[in-house]
């Protein structure tokens, strides 16, 4: 069964690698890429510490969000939600490899749950794809403060977030719970709204055991990140260098995180990433807020 799962991913990342590589070579003939401002550097290295921090469980939407606006990086808003899913796909694809084949979860959860994000992305990115700036800064500036408020009460010394149990799978009420609970998250990632802290808090309040909450997580972005970024790749509506820029430094950060990284004191770093992603969500409802009291 993980060896299904691992040709289904195969299969979708090389679809979206060819429409990605094919995307970039018209871009680069018809002057599309030298119209883009920023340069490879600054996105790159944005790509490697957030998809380290991804790789831990931080998850990567909000810190590449922060870290944009607080080195002031050369994106439009309305562009961010596609740059988020086309450069962070191939690093989670290659979280998900490696966290699937080594924790146990039942097939049928773990299927069910993936393909609810994916079929969720789908409807999601169409939608997001479409939106105005000030609709996806109002989006994104709303999301950015719910993740933040979710990995807050998960902080050991508060502790208000469900504590999981020991179960590997789901049935019954529980299963349908947890796929439509995924099918949401897949549609709203595509608003940029991370996955990983909501995926968490699902796995546990459905009582399934933390370490299962990985492969889920992980799996379920690996599923939904390349059909999401499919349709933004279709539309346009990402930046193509700062993109690619991410995902070779993404795909370098989480190499280190999973192989040579032993321990980290990661309490601390969630609070500081807590306190940065709320800055940027501050950043990005101002403009939007003031104008509508206008």
């Amino acid at each position: 069964m993980v060896n299904l799962i691992r040709v289904v991913l195969g299969v979708l990342t090389a679809i979206y690698a060819v429409m990605f590589g094919k995307d970039y070579v018209e871009s680069a003939k018809n002057g599309k890429l030298a119209e883009e401002q920023e340069g490879w550097v600054k996105p790159g290295i944005i790509g490697f510490i957030a998809n380290f921090g991804d790789t831990l469980g931080i998850g990567s939407f909000a810190p590449i969000v922060a870290m944009s606006k607080f080195t002031k990086m050369k994106v439009h808003d309305k562009q961010i939600p596609g740059m988020l899913n086309v450069s962070c796909t191939i690093p989670v694809v290659t979280e998900a490899l490696i966290f699937t084949t080594t924790i146990e979860v039942e097939p049928i959860t773990l299927i069910t749950m993936l393909a609810a994000a994916g079929i969720g992305s789908y409807i999601g990115a169409g939608i997001i794809s479409k939106m105005d700036e000030k609709k996806v800064q109002l989006v994104m500036g709303i999301a950015l403060f719910a993740t933040a408020i979710l990995m807050f009460l998960g902080l050991p010394w508060i502790d208000l977030m469900p504590g999981g149990g020991n179960e590997i799978g789901l049935t019954g009420v529980k299963l349908v719970i947890g796929i439509v609970g995924n099918f949401i998250l897949g549609a709203l990632m595509t608003a940029g709204i991370g996955l990983y802290a909501p995926c968490m808090a699902l796995v546990y309040f459905l009582g399934m055991s933390p370490k299962v909450a990985f492969p889920i997580m992980m799996g379920s972005c690996a599923v939904l990140m390349p059909v999401a970024s499919a349709k933004f790749i279709k539309e346009g509506q990402f930046p193509r260098k700062a993109s690619l820029a991410i995902t070779i430094g993404g795909v370098i950060g989480v190499f280190i995180a999973a192989f040579l990284v032993k321990s980290l004191p990661m309490d601390i770093l969630k609070v500081l990433v807590i306190f940065v992603i709320l800055y940027t969500s501050v950043t990005m409802l101002k403009p939007v807020l003031s104008k509508k009291q206008l």
